[in-house]
């Protein structure tokens, strides 16, 4: 039995080797894996022997011959693929080990696209892709964790159909996810990222135990290992609803950088936040915008839950908490709670993966646009409209409106005082209902909104939002502007003595 090695990264490839060489295998490869084997002691053959042609073109031209790729892809149990290997002189190559040119790497490393170009792997997707396509009589591995299960199929008797079946899905996931990285990577080089085709390439992390209801199948997939390398499972395992409702909290909790937040969401809506490096006094005042909406609710913290946190949290159902992180005496308070999930990202914050591109399912494909982002210039450069000037207070107050509003589902009214939400109507076919709706809300749950910060994340269309928060009390009002009847909007809050300031930018969120 003969295997070919050839691999980028070469990490447990000397242990992978000697395990087949101790099971009589005969050791092929290529270049720098060649050597690396050499080195330590195994007893390898150089490709150029069975090729019978030496590399060439600066290695561009290693493995594309037919002693290699009908050594790979005729078929065993076929008497006339046999009987032509033999009169041609192919040996069978019965194991593939290959990983791909560090073609990601390359790209985050350098803009050189001769360099880039030199790192496309052709002769490597070949022979995996020959490989996987003859997995009746092949194994192909692509993946370094795969090697001590291949050593102890071989070893066991288990090297099945349906193990080599395994291998293969795994092998064509490796080529298609790599040639969509290059296609991806070229069209947002040379057309805006925005090419003929569009790929979406995600990892799987794990199965949920379902989808959004119990009769569909969920999972999470990751981009670039983010949640492999900064989410964790503290307790309880997280659910699709669960994964998605985290989506929202996190966004709005961590828009405000390093500041303290709270934010809690009930499905994918926010119904509570307060900015506060107190982060008790933080979820106190969130809780307050609609605790009966926060029962059963998501709540996110941009930093450490302490004891003290974690014991007013524990006073009402929650099903899930995340945080920067949790202290060691905190998770010993949650461990009363047997529903409570707790998730982290092992972090002093929560941790944002900022992706350049959003996409959308629609009935019969997707949408797919730049990500949208909230810059914290767009409230300090915000244009004043009115003849009022807002105080220090209230332009804090209108940066966390603005960006809760921006961050929520459209049409959407945000009112904010004292660093805290006291109102907000989301999800709304009106922008005025939005406004009169968060206003009737935060009236029946007694919190008065007068003095508050208002924002919106589209400009208001006519005047009767504006006075409809003047007979709140709103003292400042900020929205993108852009509306035909913006003067109409610029008077009411003049002849209410309303602050209103517009950003120029508009973040609709559907």
């Amino acid at each position: 039995m003969r295997a070919l090695l050839s691999v980028s990264d070469k990490s447990g490839i000397v242990e992978f080797a000697k395990g087949l060489e101790g099971l009589g295998w005969e050791i092929i490869s290529t270049g720098g894996t060649y050597k690396v084997l050499k080195e330590n002691g195994i007893d390898v053959i150089e490709i150029d022997e069975v090729t019978k042609f030496p590399e060439c073109f600066e290695g561009r031209v290693k493995t594309l011959n037919p002693y290699v790729h009908g050594g790979i892809l005729h078929k065993r149990g076929d008497d006339a693929h046999v009987a032509q290997a033999r009169e041609l002189g192919v040996s069978g190559i019965d194991l593939v080990c290959v990983n791909l040119y560090p073609f990601k790497a390359t790209i985050e490393r350098t803009d050189d696209f001769e360099e880039i170009i030199e790192n496309i792997d052709i002769g490597g997707p070949t022979m995996v892709r020959s490989a996987a396509k003859n997995f009746n009589d092949v194994l192909i591995v692509t993946d370094s964790n795969d090697y001590q299960g291949v050593i102890d199929a071989l070893k066991g008797g288990t090297n099945t159909l349906e193990f080599r079946r395994d291998l293969m899905i795994k092998a064509f996931e490796h080529t298609a996810s790599y040639d969509s990285m290059i296609a991806n990577y070229m069209n947002s080089r040379f057309n805006d990222g925005f090419g003929e085709y569009q790929f979406i390439s995600g990892k799987k992390v794990f199965d949920t135990r379902y989808g959004e209801n119990p009769h569909q199948k969920g999972s999470l997939y990751e981009f670039d290992g983010f949640f492999t390398k900064n989410f964790k499972q503290v307790k309880g395992e997280a659910s699709f609803n669960n994964l998605t409702d985290i989506n929202g909290a996190v966004k709005i909790a961590a828009s405000f950088g390093s500041r303290g937040a709270v934010c809690i969401v009930k499905h994918g809506n926010p119904c509570g936040f307060a900015l506060n490096e107190d982060l008790t006094k933080a979820y106190l005042d969130a809780l307050k915008c609609d605790s009966i909406s926060a029962f059963g609710g998501v709540v996110a913290v941009n930093g450490v839950v302490s004891k003290e946190l974690a014991l007013k949290m524990n006073e009402m159902f929650l099903e899930v908490v995340i945080a920067g992180d949790f202290d060691a005496d905190a998770l010993e308070v949650f461990e009363t709670k047997k529903r409570l999930k707790l998730f982290s990202y092992g972090s002093d914050k929560l941790i944002l993966a900022n992706d350049k591109n959003d996409f959308k399912h629609i009935d019969g494909g997707f949408v797919y646009q730049d990500s949208d982002k909230v810059e914290d210039s767009e409230v300090a450069n915000a244009t004043k409209q009115g003849t009022l000037e807002a105080n220090d207070k209230e332009m804090k107050d209108l940066e966390i409106a603005y960006k809760i509003a921006s961050l929520t589902k459209s049409n959407c009214v945000v009112y904010v005082k004292d660093g805290a939400m006291v109102a907000v109507g989301m999800g709304m076919t009106s922008r005025v209902d939005a406004a009169q709706c968060a206003l009737k809300k935060a009236a029946s749950m007694g919190l008065d909104v007068s003095g508050a910060a208002m924002a919106s994340e589209a400009f208001f269309p006519f005047r009767d939002s504006i006075d409809a928060a003047a007979s709140a009390g709103v003292k400042a009002i900020i929205e993108p502007g852009g509306s035909v009847r913006d003067d109409e909007v610029i008077a009411a809050a003049n002849e209410h003595g309303i602050a209103l300031y517009f950003t120029g930018i508009r973040h609709f969120l559907h």
